[in-house]
């Protein structure tokens, strides 16, 4: 029987490129059947590629589901002269991600179903990454009582968090821990007590002490660790910790690890490369969180990502506005852009230098993540969505900011030689990015 012909915009057959699935192990030369949005064959013979289809010729390129991140924030509502939800997914894309669960960090918070409406609808007009809401754990994001979260997972937020606040609110993160588990959501927790980093700046440390700037010391990141993991224990609560960075943290979460509780571990892609050190430049852009630590606390961070301890890299996507990191560095904000720098970086410091394989990488960047969040993606499964991306890995590229599709330029890495561009990203088999190189 003859092949029909199709010409819709998701059909196509990705040829020549080095096809990886984290789900099933694979790294290995292939082709990629895509039809009606949806992946339809690995290695198709020629009888079963459709007459007319689009081709990608994906030689010397990566071919791999595309990334999910579980740390972006964007500006909508509120802050929009940080980044909209159009900049931000349109930069999203540019970094290969087809997925991104956005922080309620926003004015006002995604605390009622309305806004968590709002975010969807603004993310099917800007037609561009998926984009999923988490909503609050606190009414207004402010720590003191809960908000309604059955509401709120009615209207389709995918997780409660107070991110990049912290909960803590001991009561009421076993309050959330309980309730959350209801609904069968994960509480998303950025791991610190405010009392002990409240004012601070930087990494508490001898370079700290060397630059005068007020501490940020590793106690604070790991006591809350150690806080939520014992109530996970106690209530059965679901958990995710956003971003870690200490080697204490590494190391209380590999021993819970060994009691099968139920949660797991992020680490933004900065804390696997930078460290504080780095701060001597007082480059408000540097100022991130958790912060950049020292070298030991980032070799643990290390072993961490091989032994299987810390589960997901996220971006730590968090744009300002120019206005306000030109402030002192003391009153300047926290914060970095990295959708369109983060897999760039895992490329750069992690896969080239052996640390991880393209698979693990890959695990870390979108199996791990959907899985949590139970969205589709993260696999090249026949009948999954084309949610894809092609990486160009040898590609190396310097840091220009103002290239960049989002609306912010706080990115500490302007300058830098990194390997490793997106050539195209592809959301339910629609090309919705092709680079311009």
């Amino acid at each position: 029987m003859e092949s029909p012909i199709l010409s819709d915009t998701n059909n196509w057959l990705i040829e020549n490129g080095r096809l990886i699935d984290p789900a099933a192990r694979m790294d290995r030369e292939g082709r990629l059947l895509v039809i009606d949005g949806k992946i339809a064959a690995l290695d198709p013979t020629d009888g079963d590629v459709p007459r007319g289809i689009e081709r990608i010729d994906a030689r010397g390129c990566i071919v791999g589901p595309g990334l999910f991140d579980l740390a972006t924030e964007f500006g909508e509502p509120g802050r929009e002269e940080d980044e909209t939800i159009a900049t931000g997914t349109a930069a999203a894309l540019a970094g290969g991600y087809t997925s991104v669960a956005l922080s309620p960090n926003t004015d006002p918070p995604i605390d009622t179903a309305a806004s968590v409406e709002f975010i969807y609808s603004k993310g099917l007009r800007a037609d561009r990454c998926r984009l999923l809401p988490i909503g609050c754990v606190s009414k207004e994001r402010k720590g003191e009582s809960l908000a309604e979260i059955g509401s709120l997972v009615e209207a389709g937020a995918v997780a409660l968090s107070d991110t990049p606040s912290a909960l803590e609110n001991t009561g009421l993160m076993r309050r959330a821990l309980e309730y959350c588990s209801m609904f069968d959501r994960y509480v998303f927790d950025h791991p610190e007590i405010g009392s002990l980093s409240r004012g601070g700046v930087m990494h508490e440390g001898l370079e700290q002490l060397k630059l005068g700037l007020s501490p940020i010391p590793a106690e604070a990141e790991d006591l809350a660790t150690s806080r939520d993991l014992r109530l996970v224990e106690a209530t059965g609560g679901k958990l995710h910790l956003t971003s870690i960075s200490t080697s204490g943290s590494v190391e209380l979460c590999r021993r819970a690890k060994h009691r099968s509780l139920p949660f797991s571990v992020g680490i933004h892609a900065a804390n696997l490369h930078m460290t504080d050190n780095s701060m001597r430049s007082f480059d408000t852009n540097r100022k991130v969180k958790p912060p950049l630590r020292s070298l030991d606390h980032l070799e643990a961070c290390l072993e961490g990502i091989q032994d299987g301890t810390i589960d997901i890299i996220s971006s730590g996507h968090r744009p300002c506005s120019l206005e306000k990191k030109m402030l002192e560095i003391d009153a300047a904000p926290f914060g970095m852009i990295a959708l369109e720098t983060a897999l760039a970086q895992v490329i750069t410091f992690l896969i080239r230098p052996g640390i991880i394989d393209w698979v693990t990488a890959l695990q870390k960047m979108s199996l791990n993540p959907a899985r949590l969040l139970k969205q589709p993606g993260g696999s090249l499964a026949i009948g999954s969505p084309a949610d894809l991306v092609v990486i160009d890995a040898d590609r190396r590229w310097t840091v220009e900011a103002a290239l960049f599709q989002s609306k912010s330029y706080n990115t500490p890495l302007e300058g830098a030689e990194l390997y490793g561009l997106v050539r195209c990203s592809l959301v339910a088999g629609r090309k919705l990015y092709t680079a311009a190189f």
